[in-house]
């Protein structure tokens, strides 16, 4: 399932309305706290490096941010998911991963700035091939820029869905695939999401919510858009870590973030619709059938209570995976956008078994939680 927009309809729909609607003291106080985070995300550091701007990307201007402390740490290319949700809004939240890595944050065609520089009529083909080809196109960028012969792919929600097959098709380009709020398509065969949102509606004695959801029924490529917004609505609301998530980590990040302007939040918001049409390309895909041997290090990270991306399925897919080396992780106290509601955990995470295996030998699978 197409698993953030989900959670960033409702995101969205809240921010809208705060933007429409804030009084001057509100606009005062972001403005302060806004300032202080621009002050927290300088990088002055000898070999650091910020620099952010829009590069020529699959023939329209794509807005690349890259960001690190030291030049000669590993790169770390991310893809956002959604589709539409540009995780450059979360710059502030994970500041601390720069210290580490060198990361290339890319708000894809149709999302955010990409979005906002050119608008609707900007965008060009808007399909599941044509990102997938900019994906590659930021990752030699990335490398040409910073002389890196590899880079590390971190692919979240509906980015993994391009970061599985990125992995597996390009092992020359990356060393390591990491996935987070790992999306795993099964041809429409899985309905383990749609099923745990009856049971805990069903638990809660909604009854009137159960019905529509039974209604909607369990396959996401059959909804009309109004099926879409409602079944967001009941997933967000009937699992309280979700929402919680959506309010103190997605919100918060939009509505603090020192590098968007109330526009920019706009444009996120609009694209996030505009990029809806992106999930026509991934309704036939099974990634089962298409594969579970990488050639490159193979590591998810997932929060241990994610109904969106349910982490069943994940590690499911994890257990069948050959890869030369593999580790799965969960993260305590999280569900989806796990990445972002612990971003020391799992930097974490990434520092204890990632980045040994960027240039170590192989070791043994494994598997654990983290409190």
């Amino acid at each position: 399932m197409e698993d953030a927009m989900i959670a960033v309809a409702t995101a969205t729909a809240l921010t809208a309305a705060l933007i429409a609607s804030a009084p001057a003291g509100l606009l005062a106080h972001r403005a302060l706290r806004r300032t202080r985070a621009a002050r927290a995300l300088r990088i002055d550091t000898p070999h650091g490096i910020d620099e952010r701007g829009f590069v020529r990307i699959g023939g329209i201007d794509q807005w690349i941010s890259v960001r690190g402390e030291d030049r000669a740490n590993p790169v770390l290319v991310e893809i956002h998911g959604g589709p539409g949700a540009a995780n450059s809004i979360h710059t502030a939240r994970t500041r601390s991963w720069e210290r580490h890595f060198t990361i290339v944050r890319w708000d894809m065609r149709g999302a955010g700035k990409t979005f906002g520089r050119s608008g609707p009529g900007g965008q060009g083909e808007v399909t599941f091939a044509r990102l997938y080809e900019d994906a590659l196109e930021v990752t030699r960028h990335a490398r040409r820029l910073l002389g890196a012969e590899r880079v590390v792919l971190l692919a979240n929600s509906y980015g993994s869905a391009f970061g599985l097959r990125l992995a597996r098709t390009h092992p020359e380009l990356y060393s390591a695939y990491v996935g987070t709020d790992q999306n795993i398509h099964a041809g429409g065969h899985d309905t383990s999401a749609h099923d745990a949102l009856l049971e805990r509606l069903r638990a809660a004695g909604k009854r009137r919510q159960l019905a529509r959801a039974e209604e909607i029924g369990p396959d996401p490529y059959a909804w009309t858009p109004r099926q879409r917004a409602a079944y967001a609505k009941l997933s967000a609301q009937s699992d309280p870590l979700t929402l919680d998530t959506i309010k103190k980590v997605v919100l918060g990040s939009m509505w603090l973030s020192p590098l968007h302007s109330l526009r920019d939040l706009r444009d996120l918001f609009k694209g996030q619709s505009f990029s809806e049409r992106i999930t026509a390309g991934t309704a036939g895909f099974d990634d089962r059938a298409d594969g579970t041997r990488f050639e490159i290090p193979f590591f998810v990270f997932q929060g241990e209570h994610d109904v969106l991306t349910p982490t069943a399925a994940a590690r499911a897919f994890f257990d069948e995976v050959e890869a030369p080396v593999k580790h799965f992780a969960l993260i305590g106290d999280c569900g989806h956008f796990a990445a972002f509601r612990r971003p020391d955990a799992f930097l974490a995470l990434l520092l204890t078994h990632v980045r040994p295996h960027l240039t170590a030998a192989p070791a043994t699978p494994a598997t654990e939680r983290l409190a």
